[in-house]
């Protein structure tokens, strides 16, 4: 019996050992191209952790909010930010928990990036500002200017999240597995199985481009990066976010804000014309477009035609359409 269990124990260290180097080299590929880090990189001191911004440009203010998914920063804003700083002062930020920004062991919440971003605009912006924010931010663009409408102009939103899905909140499944992710060894190694190149590449291909021969080999390294920097507390987030832990219901704020909005869509991303309809149902002012041949990440995929779209919302003072939603050719 004694036997039994030295053995048992020592085949349980080389276990955690094993997964631990696992990890350790993990890391070590995934973060040794510094994509990530840009000329114009900043940080902003925020009480709960450094927020890093790209600021780049000049003319009125525009701020770059990221999707949520796994991997995603300011990097998914690379192939437009150029063409927008001729323009408009540019402000690239990092989430708390995203990119090259902080970390920390907390419960991630749409509150918590709302308060992010109005103090954001307030501390480092310092006027009042133009918003472009791809899927899952979208309802933190929402919540933001419901709660201070002075603070934000024009927003974009680029493939918003579908607002029954926003509206899902933590299960005990969910919970268990949030649980689940944030041990030690264990949820770290679990978290580098469902974070790794090959199921990265599989997203890109299946989710985020219309067409797999415009994918950059870089893209997905860049992804990869961001999803493992500076160690395993990027999964803190990751749990956060599969959890249901940072939606929210934004049907309330959707019907009573007064600023103009326009929805970028990827044409062939699925169930975005249901997305459009249910949004402009709620808010019959929202404008719409659609980007064809393109899916989750129009403008990674397709960056002339989303900036034309951009560049006509944001300097028109008459709508891009009335009725229904248009498709740029």
């Amino acid at each position: 019996m004694k036997n039994k269990m030295k053995t048992l124990t020592m085949l349980s260290g080389l276990t955690v050992a094993s997964m631990y180097t696992i990890n350790r080299i993990k890391y070590s590929l995934y973060t040794v191209k510094n994509y990530l880090k840009y000329k114009e990189n900043n940080y902003y001191e925020w009480r709960f952790g450094k927020i890093r911004y790209c600021k780049k440009g000049s003319g009125a203010p525009l701020l770059l909010l990221h999707d949520l998914t796994v991997g995603s920063c300011v990097y998914e804003f690379d192939k437009i930010t150029d063409s927008l700083s001729a323009s408009h002062e540019i402000y690239a930020i990092d989430l708390l928990g995203y990119g090259l920004s902080d970390k920390p062991y907390i419960t991630y919440t749409n509150y918590l990036y709302v308060q992010l971003v109005i103090d954001f605009i307030k501390n480092i912006i310092g006027k009042k500002t133009d918003i472009i924010a791809t899927g899952d931010s979208v309802p933190i663009a929402v919540m933001a200017c419901h709660n201070d409408p002075e603070a934000i102009n024009k927003m974009i939103f680029i493939n918003p999240k579908n607002l029954y899905e926003s509206n899902l909140i933590p299960s005990k499944q969910t919970k268990l597995l949030k649980y689940l992710l944030e041990t030690p060894i264990m949820g770290t190694y679990i978290y580098n199985l469902l974070t790794n190149k090959i199921s990265m590449e599989k997203t890109f291909r299946q989710d985020y481009f219309y067409n797999p021969m415009n994918i950059d080999e870089k893209d997905i390294l860049a992804y990869l990066e961001a999803a493992h920097f500076p160690d395993y507390s990027s999964k803190y987030v990751y749990s956060s976010y599969i959890s249901k832990y940072i939606n929210t219901n934004i049907i309330h704020a959707l019907k009573e804000i007064n600023h103009s909005i326009s929805i970028i869509g990827g044409k062939e991303e699925p169930g975005m014309d249901d997305t459009i309809k249910n949004y402009t149902y709620y808010n019959s002012a929202i404008e719409s477009v659609l980007i064809p041949y393109t899916k989750h990440l129009p403008h990674m995929e397709s960056p002339d035609q989303v900036m034309e779209s951009i560049h006509m919302f944001l300097h028109s003072k008459t709508p891009l359409q009335t009725n229904g939603h248009s498709s740029c050719k």
